[in-house]
């Protein structure tokens, strides 16, 4: 029987160090594991980065890799998650004629009805603003590319957990 493959939202908790995302990231490539999103930040807690990473696997390979990762010395837990426990989103950026934004009616309602936001307008273009779901920003995509992008940048998956992870204690007292 054939396992599942799930997409998995991993939170590593770890000590800032250089070439930590190097050794991590390989222990998902030396099982042609590939992922999606990688996002870095501050945590709940001062000094400890926390690292939101995307994969699609098993759960037999995700408990396997999570075992993997927690054996570098930075790392102080890691946990994962599927899309069911987790509250997620994403962010993107558009850079987009400005013309096209006082020409075309049809640009304003599609900025309307994505409830994206224009974060600055010039004289050349203009840079609009969008969070949600992966698919809500690939809709959005998909319409103002039939008008062109200039550019478009989107972040990695951010996320918190349905349920309470316990990791504040554990990063608290790790941090005294």
């Amino acid at each position: 029987m054939e396992k599942e493959i799930i997409q998995f939202t991993v939170s590593v908790y770890t000590e800032n160090n250089i070439g930590l995302l190097n050794r991590i990231s390989a222990i998902f490539q030396r099982r042609h594991i590939n992922i999606e999103s990688i996002n870095s930040s501050a945590s709940e807690i001062e000094g400890v980065t926390r690292w939101t990473i995307l994969v699609n696997m098993t759960e037999e390979q995700m408990k396997k890799i999570i075992g993997q990762i927690e054996k570098q010395v930075e790392v102080i837990k890691a946990y994962y998650h599927t899309d069911e426990e987790t509250i997620y989103q994403e962010s993107c950026m558009f850079k987009i004629k400005s013309d096209l934004l006082f020409d075309e009616r049809q640009i304003q309602n599609i900025i309307k009805e994505s409830n994206a936001r224009i974060v600055t307008v010039n004289k050349e273009f203009f840079v609009l603003e969008k969070s949600g779901r992966r698919n809500e920003i690939e809709l959005l995509h998909r319409e103002l590319s039939a008008f062109g992008i200039m550019q478009f940048v989107r972040s990695g998956r951010i996320a918190v957990t349905k349920d309470e992870m316990k990791i504040t204690e554990m990063l608290a007292a790790f941090n005294n």
